[in-house]
């Protein structure tokens, strides 16, 4: 049977094709919020099968995998690599609309050039194929450029040495290709969690301070973030779980951190306090070193207690969140905006059914004395809502009440080094969209200015906004 990817794949009007064939096809790719390794990337990490660049930490193929019914040895286990990989050819035919079979063949024909639609009668002549062009040199970095990966952002935790992003920095033969850290202090903003206290220590441990108060928490941060800067850094992220602002100034932000130091338990509006204080004082931090501030919202982590002892977190078993939380992001942005201190920021729901909501506010903090262009961002279809129809979505809120020409565009948010055929799924549902409106009449077919604008969300608008 042919494949259905073909080199019109998504591209349902000429419109849509002739933007990307002329403009989206070849650009590099920026990706700018993922979770790869950099150990990996400097040691160009080879592999010694399909099965593990392919599923191992794929909790994305692990979900699916389960949903078939395949047993947890197969997944997370200890199977043999071909029999996982048999697993998975297994599941892949009963993804039907899911994106994971457009990615799956995607990244078959991309990385391999294996055209062939894989499932269990296809799967041992695609085995042998895949592992074979493997053998000959597809190693981590030779992924990467065969994707035209021209600067990747990690994600870090503020206590990391960052040894190997200093290596890849000073490795003269990662050429055309940048690493960069993200600063990524959950640990230290969800104080809730069981091991804060012991976190504290690590994190005093490489700021070189002792941390027994707010204040001496967030000298620490402010240390390593300048850490971070020297090693390359250009954007903060932050995950937002639950109730996360309420207005608090210095003396209470220090007195719930002691309470929780002491072991006392917190009351959910003294727990939204001291992480307002902290975001709102970082955010400051942020937009006074010109970086950008990332917030991904709506998290619900670990829900199957009994796989997070088994296999522990990011194995598959996170969901999204319904909570309301309109007013507390509001007043967060607003904290920081009040002295025009809001750093560039973007922001990413979970829960498709906040898209509008996050698109008008973005609109809120436009504003700015520096003239930047979209300073406030929708963020990308991310996670669950990363599909074709997330992605129409999310432009069509942004569209409704915003600028689409001014969007920074597809992040992979993946720990795997074939995710990046993702930005062309991305690049081509752009297109076919735009096509859609151009030829209902909607908006002139003016091809000049409409290839300017695929170019700048596919590429050149995150060059600039993350200061590249």
């Amino acid at each position: 049977m042919a494949s259905f990817i073909n080199e019109d794949f998504m591209l349902y009007n000429g419109t849509g094709r002739e933007l990307y064939h002329s403009t989206a096809e070849e650009l590099p790719i920026i990706d700018f919020h993922n979770h790869l390794s950099a150990q990996e990337i400097y040691e160009d990490k080879s592999y010694n099968n399909l099965s593990e660049v392919w599923l191992g930490g794929d909790h994305y193929k692990w979900r699916a995998m389960r949903a078939a019914g395949v047993r947890e040895e197969y997944i997370t286990g200890q199977a043999d690599p071909y029999d996982k990989f048999l697993a998975w050819a297994g599941t892949v035919q009963e993804c039907f609309g899911n994106p994971l079979y457009h990615w799956t063949h995607l990244e078959l024909a991309r990385y391999f050039g294996i055209y062939e639609n894989l499932n269990r009668e296809t799967a041992p002549a695609i085995w042998e194929k895949a592992n074979a062009r493997l053998q000959g040199g597809l190693s981590a970095r030779a992924l990467l450029k065969m994707q035209k990966a021209e600067v990747l952002c990690t994600t870090d935790d503020p206590a990391d040495s960052l040894i190997w992003h200093k290596k890849l920095k000073e490795d003269a033969s990662l050429s055309g290709l940048r690493v960069l850290p993200t600063f990524r202090p959950d640990r230290a903003v969800h104080l809730k969690r069981q091991d804060f206290p012991e976190y504290l220590e690590q994190l005093g441990e490489a700021a070189q301070i002792k941390i027994d108060s707010a204040a001496s928490l967030l000298e620490a941060l402010t240390r390593r973030l300048e850490y971070f800067m020297e090693t390359g850094c250009h954007v903060a992220d932050h995950s937002l779980e639950g109730p996360f602002f309420a207005e608090a100034d210095e003396g209470e932000a220090e007195a719930i951190f002691r309470k929780r130091l002491e072991g006392q338990s917190l009351l959910p509006e003294e727990l939204a306090a001291y992480k307002g204080y902290i975001l709102s004082r970082l955010g400051r931090l942020y937009a006074g070193r010109n970086l950008v501030m990332q917030l991904h919202i709506g998290a619900l982590r670990n829900n199957s207690a009994r796989n997070f002892r088994q296999l522990g977190a990011d194995t598959g078993f996170d969901s999204l969140n319904d909570f309301s939380y309109a007013p507390q992001l509001g007043c967060l942005l607003d904290a920081m905006d009040r002295t025009d201190e809001l750093p560039r920021t973007i922001l990413y729901c979970l829960n498709p059914k906040d898209t509008p909501m996050l698109a008008a506010m973005a609109g809120n903090f436009q504003g700015n004395s520096r003239g930047i262009r979209g300073k406030v961002q929708l963020g990308a279809a991310w996670w669950f809502c990363d599909h074709a129809h997330g992605m129409e979505e999310q432009m069509q809120a942004l569209m409704d009440v915003g600028l689409l020409p001014a969007f920074v565009g597809m992040l992979t948010d993946s720990r795997s080094f074939l995710s990046f055929p993702r930005h062309e799924y991305f690049r081509r549902i752009l297109c076919n969209k735009v096509g859609e409106i151009v030829e209902k009449g909607q908006y002139p077919r003016d091809m000049e200015y409409l290839g300017q604008m695929v170019r700048g969300i596919c590429y050149e608008n995150a060059r600039q906004y993350f200061s590249l």
